[in-house]
């Protein structure tokens, strides 16, 4: 179960990659400092008393080197107890060393990294050399006992070649998250790589019958969140829930963002760690209250809709680029959800028909050797047992 009370933290902005689409990087960025770490625990705290997870983001977390992660996780993890700290890191590995993998292991951290599929592919969008790096990133924290994850970026390119990027997967063994490219508030030419709607929920309910063809040799996490979402008629990833005062980003300098994409842009900073802010003083800041207008716009706009209880507009950040920051619209991947939730939603009813889904999985849409594929009913059976 995912914890609701999120914290990014972001070491830096800087990156050694290159990656065409890539709106995140700031080769001139700060390092994040052990004091802004020490403040960053003051002022969590007094701050709310619920499990918290914390995700290293960036850029490239793993610029902030190992002594950073030496001394902090250990200080996150002791003084803030109360909270129950969970860990997560999204990394591009090439930094990582068997002594900073050590670090990470005694703190169960959990890593994601990026591959865009086969080699070639991969390195057309994310730059010569990238997959040699990460690999070998990959096969350290392996022989560290670290669990990798991989996301996926599809563009408007890469989705031709949604089928050899689905099979590198599946033949790799690799636990797949995949994620649309997207418009920046950072890009003069925001839709270069950006992957359209439409295209987008094609590809999901492509990925949702590849996964389903070969349950138990892929795991997909976006089929399986848009699963959970559906079933339990609520959000369960910050793509669709209220998200605003739940999740937080710490940029290098202790500046307190909404989320870590809009880290760097000081017209979005809610605080600073220095001042501890409270939940009400952070709720008085221009950036909360945007957000917060968000999910009023979507309440009014998206009254009508059968799936706002657990998809809530989309991402805000994603909402706001098309209007160069104004609120005047929701997530322009709608039309990805809706055609994914609708997908979903119609198959489960049409099995539920048929059969209990609380008698479990029934043969006569799942068995091996059967000829038949599985039903979504078998898969949402196995989300929500884990």
């Amino acid at each position: 179960m995912k914890n609701a009370f999120h914290v990014m933290l972001i070491p830096t902005l800087g990156c050694p990659a290159h990656c065409s689409y890539c709106w995140s990087s700031d080769a001139g960025s700060p390092k994040m400092s052990i004091d802004t770490v020490k403040e960053i625990v003051t002022w969590l705290k007094e701050f709310r008393n619920d499990r918290v997870t914390f995700t290293f983001h960036g850029g490239e977390p793993l610029l902030a080197g190992a002594d950073f992660y030496r001394q902090s996780l250990p200080m996150l993890s002791q003084e803030l107890s109360h909270l129950k700290p969970e860990f997560a890191m999204q990394s591009n590995l090439w930094l990582l060393t068997p002594e900073i993998a050590d670090i990470l292991a005694e703190y169960h951290v959990p890593l994601g990294t990026s591959i865009d599929g086969p080699e070639d592919l991969n390195d057309l969008q994310r730059g010569e050399g990238y997959f040699e790096k990460t690999m070998r990133g990959y096969e350290i924290a392996r022989a560290h006992g670290l669990r990798v994850s991989f996301i996926c970026t599809f563009t408007n390119y890469s989705v031709k070649f949604r089928e050899e990027i689905f099979n590198f997967f599946l033949e790799n063994r690799f636990r797949l998250k995949l994620h649309p490219a997207l418009p920046s508030l950072r890009n003069d030419n925001p839709e270069q790589w950006a992957l359209d709607p439409k295209d987008y929920g094609e590809l999901l309910v492509f990925l949702l019958d590849k996964y389903l063809d070969h349950m138990g040799s892929i795991e997909i996490m976006n089929i399986n969140d848009l699963c959970r979402c559906v079933f339990t008629r609520r959000g369960s990833v910050c793509t669709f829930v209220n998200c605003t005062g739940n999740t937080f980003a710490v940029g290098p300098d202790g500046s307190i963002y909404p989320c870590y994409r809009f880290v760097g842009m000081p017209e979005w900073v809610m605080g600073h760690v220095r001042d501890r802010p409270t939940r009400e003083e952070l709720s008085g800041s221009d950036a909360w209250q945007r957000m917060h207008h968000f999910e009023e716009y979507v309440d009014k706009a998206c009254s009508g809709c059968k799936h706002l209880p657990y998809c809530r507009g989309g991402c805000p950040y994603n909402a706001i680029v098309p209007t160069g920051g104004e609120i005047a619209g929701v997530d322009p991947h709608c039309r990805a959800y809706t055609r994914i939730f609708n997908e979903i939603g119609t198959r489960l009813n049409e099995e539920m028909m048929g059969a209990s889904f609380l008698d479990g999985p029934k043969p006569f849409k799942g068995q091996r050797g059967s000829g038949k594929r599985p039903g979504v009913m078998v898969l949402i059976h196995k989300v929500l047992s884990q």
